[in-house]
């Protein structure tokens, strides 16, 4: 069973340049990572500043170390400033 992971982030007004700028940073390196199987970036054709990742990961524990990439952790400490909302989704095809 792998697992499907869709991150929705909205940015802050003004910040759109830079988040997708952040985000986009965060694709190389994790396409890299033990046990990621997709990593896709997308941007909204609807709504300006509005990103979505995803991702599908062959275990919760590859994820989970993911999340304490030095990336990740780098992007995490930013996300206040950026981020005016995000959603997580973690779960798997049925």
């Amino acid at each position: 069973m792998t697992l499907t992971v869709i991150a929705t982030l909205k940015a802050k007004a003004g910040k759109e340049a830079e988040l997708e700028d952040v985000l986009a940073s965060l694709v190389a390196p994790t396409r890299l990572e033990k046990g990621c199987n997709k990593y896709e970036m997308h941007r909204s054709h609807d709504e300006q500043g509005l990103f979505m990742f995803v991702e599908d990961w062959e275990t919760r524990p590859d994820w989970n170390h993911h999340m304490e990439s030095d990336h990740l952790t780098a992007f995490a400490a930013r996300q206040e400033e950026l981020c005016d909302s995000w959603t997580l989704f973690t779960g798997e095809e049925v």
